[in-house]
């Protein structure tokens, strides 16, 4: 039976109050079906329809399987303000959740197919929100793919893949273009198409693109493109630094769970939460669409990313590939003080550009804060009496607060300062997935609760496998690791590439301009478990391992060591540990095969 989309929308609020405690919502009942040109404005009035709904009540949204177009004609409109993202307002939505609770996406089989430039998934002020079973992926992406066809002296020719739109555009340049953008590539990551690894020792590539020709097949000559490394038949993905959206957004929501999700492509990243609580992802990856995909790239940037979460991050059975930076990165956001008003009174700001607009904190929150020059901290820890926005009316859009905690406080005469919140950090999980042929990294973690890391295969991340950061000069992104156990991973020639941070495969890389006045370590310490690196294979080509700087309480045990000749070695750390004020380290019962051999430095 079919209805009329108000008949939809009063029967959903309807059913919503009956006495059963699941609601079945077929969505092609209501003209939600595939194959449609454009559902943007049906599944946006249908989901807006739910409301809240009575505690307890489940709704179930059923798709059927298909390929589902969403164009910004028609779909929701929201401002957004998304951390680790370009803080371009207003946002058109494919699918809204927001103020809901107990809700399933059920999906399984479903292609959300998305045009122009859009924020496929958001849920926002939602609790016990489940999606499952559906990809995502945009029909003309924003990261062009094109293939060496010749590698000279005087230029590169490549042929554009057969989707890529793109035209010579008025001033002679390679330009790509789709449904609202337009733009010249300034970057590029190098792919070889017999294994799909980015290609040895060409990490970001410089690929000016400005007076270009176009030859009778097609192809086309880019007479400053220069670059012996890119032999013919190279596969590169020419980008931009451009990060609009993520695939799906979470925000100020908890209970939320994503099982079977696959991201296919985002302009921005493929999962980006904050200032949520609880999140499990189960079997969710940013995946080509198989083997035979003629696609090498996924996301523009993270695979997932959690900014400001709390509660537990449980990621499992993922697989995570051809991304433009890490499989994971978890932190908190630094705001640096830029005035202190009274012994109780600071203010406080966001200092990133594409961070902020956000809730920092509020009352009743626990904070530290901060030397940035020694990343120690001073005082005890202080709880939060008020915070409200200088800057704007609202926090949406806010980049400065004022912040006044519940007692005095001794004000060191260093500057500069920073505030950290300690409420809004997670305990993670990241356990049985596959990470490879990334650019970048492989997962970054920066939060003082407890972290797993274990039975993961990092498989060509090209740079670092594993980061253990914190930085509040930069990127501002909290904070101290204190308990983390990585155990019974392999890593597979990581380090074929450098990029930020990349100076051994599992880095330990806090950013301290003066660690020769620093008193007290960054990473563990206080009495905590401290970093345990144990029971891993190390598959490598090169020497450098571990490199930890300003850590109390490292071990590094029963790890195995196989040296292979799968590349030169290159790097210019040359030693399997390197230590920078390390306290309290064990290195014991590791076994080193195939002629490697262990060298160890202290500074």
């Amino acid at each position: 039976m079919k209805y009329t989309l108000f008949t939809a929308i009063l029967c959903l609020c309807v059913s919503l109050y009956g006495n059963s405690r699941t609601h079945e919502v077929d969505m092609s009942e209501y003209d939600v079906l595939p194959g449609a040109e454009n559902i943007s404005f049906k599944v946006s009035q249908t989901v807006a329809a739910l409301g809240r709904h009575s505690d307890g009540d489940t709704v179930v949204l059923r798709f059927m399987p298909g390929r589902y177009d969403f164009y910004p004609q028609g779909a929701s409109e929201r401002e957004m303000y998304i951390s680790n993202h370009d803080q371009v307002n207003p946002k058109k939505i494919g699918i809204l959740l927001e103020n809901l609770e107990n809700v399933v996406l059920e999906a399984t089989g479903a292609e959300f197919a998305f045009h122009g430039r859009m924020l496929p998934v958001a849920v926002s002020d939602c609790r016990n929100v489940m999606l499952r079973g559906f990809s995502i992926d945009f029909d003309n992406p924003h990261i062009s793919q094109v293939r060496v066809v010749e590698s000279t002296p005087t230029g590169i020719v490549f042929m554009a893949e057969p989707w890529v739109r793109w035209r010579v555009n008025e001033s002679g340049a390679f330009e790509a273009y789709g449904d609202g953008w337009n733009h010249v590539p300034q970057t590029g990551i190098a792919f070889d198409p017999s294994t799909r690894h980015i290609v040895y020792r060409t990490s970001d590539l410089w690929t000016p693109l400005d007076s270009v020709s176009v030859r009778p097949d097609g192809s086309i000559l880019a007479p400053r493109w220069t670059d012996s490394r890119l032999v013919p038949g190279t596969v590169v993905a020419l980008r931009t630094y451009a990060r609009p959206a993520p695939a799906v957004f979470m925000h100020q929501s908890s209970g939320l769970v994503l099982d079977s999700v696959k991201i296919h492509y985002a302009e921005g990243m493929g999962l980006l939460a904050q200032l949520c609580r609880d999140i499990t992802l189960a079997g969710f990856s940013v995946c080509l669409k198989g083997e035979n995909d003629p696609r090498y790239f996924t996301t523009q940037a993270d695979a997932t990313h959690f900014s400001g979460c709390e509660g537990h991050i449980d990621s499992k059975g993922g697989l995570y590939e051809g991304m433009m930076d890490d499989a994971i990165n978890v932190h908190g956001t630094y705001l640096a003080i830029t005035s202190v008003e009274s012994p109780r009174t600071l203010r406080a700001r966001y200092m990133h550009p594409q961070t902020f607009g956000f809730k920092w904190g509020e009352a009743g929150d626990s904070v530290r804060l901060i030397k940035s020059r020694t990343m120690e901290y001073f005082g005890e820890s202080e709880i939060v009496e008020s915070i409200e926005p200088v800057d704007s009316k609202n926090v949406e859009g806010a980049k400065e607060f004022r912040i006044t905690l519940t007692r005095d406080v001794e004000w060191p005469d260093s500057m500069p300062l920073g505030i950290e919140n300690l409420r809004w950090t997670p305990l993670v999980t990241f356990a049985g997935n596959v990470v490879r042929n990334n650019r970048a990294r492989g997962a970054l973690f920066s939060t003082p609760r407890p972290v797993v890391v274990e039975e993961n295969l990092f498989d060509h991340t090209s740079g670092t496998a594993i980061l253990l950061c914190g930085d509040c000069n930069g990127w501002y992104e909290t904070g101290a690791c204190r308990d983390v156990l990585i155990r019974r991973n392999k890593f597979v020639s990581a380090l074929t590439n450098m990029f930020q941070f990349t100076e051994a495969v599992i880095s330990i890389y806090p950013e301290i301009p003066d660690i020769d006045s620093q008193q007290v370590c960054f990473h563990g310490g206080y009495g905590y478990p401290g970093i345990r690196i144990e029971d891993n294979l190390f598959s490598t080509f090169d020497a450098p391992l571990l490199y930890a700087k300003s850590v109390s309480g490292l071990r590094f045990a029963g790890n195995t060591v196989d040296l292979t000749d799968e590349y030169p070695a290159f790097h210019t750390n040359r030693y399997s540990i390197r230590f920078i004020n390390v306290r309290d380290a064990v290195l014991e019962d590791n076994i080193f095969n195939n002629g490697y051999v262990q060298s160890v430095r202290i500074d």
